[in-house]
């Protein structure tokens, strides 16, 4: 059998390739996948969770860890194999420039609308801090690559291997294919707030504005380092393949906002407050934002998609404790003030993973039936939406929760994600010519 070889710059250029009926079909596949992890078993489906060992977590003296992650599906097995580096407390930035923009709303704050030139840059150097802490969480002020270096292995499943993929930018892309499945159902995307400019950030950005680009018209990226976000709005602005986004949308506007500008704490409540979705997709080990600013009565008039995938680790936190205690706490039957549904329950990857693994679960004290896992969800929707199309009404309560009202989605990662996006872009890269193929392997 013939192995597919695809690397890092390969799959760079299958996936920018991607239009926005490929990313829905690519969803339609990984949540298929992901229902029959939630609700099958070995006699039925390859996918069920009995099939997907739990990762193994090798740490070394040099601040990384390399994960092991072996699943299965009904046609392949896998694993993949994935270094992550902790950036050191040492690697910051002393003095880092700020964008400047004829259309700049604040002295404090960058911000730029399409289509334009590049931002021109200035040096500008501030420190304010958030919360109670007076310095960064080093994880988020290195300039320093958290983003996995490792391989994705294929095999049928008989054994026989098939493909060998590098795993860098097929890990960011296929959490953001996850994390945007729900969004990708909103009804109200006019704002996201990005927390984080590496990988994952930049496939956030750019899946939501392939699924639902003309509806966007402000996207935030918030970073405590500049340099990194600086970089990533370049990429935006510059690079071609970013061009028929930057176009198709004349009112859609970009803003950095970083610790490093003054004033931090007062945007960030605000980008905050009036965001739609928010995407957390940083290693943070402190929350990144005051829990009032969601959980106080003016933060609860909104609804808001919020995804966290940025933690993987018990002591690794994105959003803090209070906002997934209200998100799961009952509802009472009176309000004096106007606040977005909750559904009781916060939405995530896998319930047990979540469990071992998810700092905001842990440290929020949360109970298995206080979580859903969205494989499951995800149907659940699907049949009801089809009961309402066949004149029923369907689930009344869980359509306008997921489509209006305040939606968390909590990811640790599951290998089994690894392995049905790579067999989808196997497929991709044969039927597109890309990739080294091994005659005889």
């Amino acid at each position: 059998m013939p192995l597919t070889v695809l690397s890092d710059s390969e799959i760079n250029a299958i996936l920018y390739s991607l239009t926005r009926e490929d990313v829905l079909s690519l969803q339609n596949n990984l949540a298929d996948a992901l229902h029959e992890y939630s609700t099958g078993t070995q006699e039925t489906t390859g996918c069920c969770q009995s099939n997907q060992p739990q990762r193994i977590a090798i740490p070394a003296s040099n601040n990384q860890t390399t994960l092991f992650m072996p699943a299965s599906t009904s046609t392949s097995r896998g694993i993949k194999i994935a270094t992550l580096t902790r950036p050191s407390e040492s690697s910051q930035n002393e003095s880092l420039p700020s964008i400047k923009s004829p259309v700049s709303r604040s002295p404090t704050a960058s911000s730029t609308s399409t289509p334009s030139t590049p931002p021109t840059l200035a040096s500008q150097t501030s420190n304010i801090s958030i919360g109670s802490s007076s310095k960064p969480d080093p994880s988020l002020t290195s300039s320093q690559s958290t983003s996995p270096i490792g391989s994705l292995t294929l095999l049928t499943a008989t054994g026989t291997p098939y493909a060998f993929l590098a795993a860098s930018t097929l890990t960011g892309f296929r959490t953001a294919l996850m994390a945007t499945t729900i969004f990708a159902r909103r009804t109200n995307v006019h704002t996201i707030c990005v927390f984080g400019a590496g990988l994952q950030a930049l496939w956030h950005i750019r899946l939501a504005l392939l699924l639902r680009g003309p509806e966007i018209h402000h996207v935030h990226i918030i970073n405590r380092n500049f340099e990194r976000a600086r970089k990533l709005m370049e990429e935006i602005y510059t690079s071609p393949a970013w061009s028929d986004l930057r176009k198709s949308n004349s009112k859609l506007d970009f803003s950095i906002v970083s610790n490093e500008y003054g004033e931090y704490n007062r945007l960030l409540k605000e980008r905050v407050r009036k965001s739609d979705a928010i995407f957390c997709c940083t290693p943070s080990t402190t929350p990144l934002f005051p829990a009032e600013y969601l959980t106080s009565t003016e933060g609860r008039k909104k609804g808001r998609y919020i995804s966290a995938i940025g933690s993987y680790k018990h002591h690794m936190i994105e959003l803090h404790p209070d906002i997934i205690r209200q998100a799961v706490a009952p509802e009472h039957g009176h309000h004096h003030h106007k606040h977005a549904d909750r559904g009781g329950v916060i939405v995530v990857d896998s319930l047990s993973a979540c469990l071992e693994e998810a700092g905001e679960v842990k440290q929020a004290g949360l109970k298995p039936e206080q979580m859903v896992e969205i494989g499951e969800l995800l149907m659940v929707k699907k049949a009801s939406m089809l009961e309402i199309e066949k004149g029923g009404e369907g689930e009344v309560g869980l359509k306008r929760w997921l489509q209006a009202g305040n939606v968390i989605f909590k990811c640790v990662g599951l290998g089994l994600m690894d392995i049905c996006v790579g067999e989808d872009l196997v497929m991709l890269a044969r039927e597109r010519g890309f990739g080294t193929t091994v005659e005889g392997f």
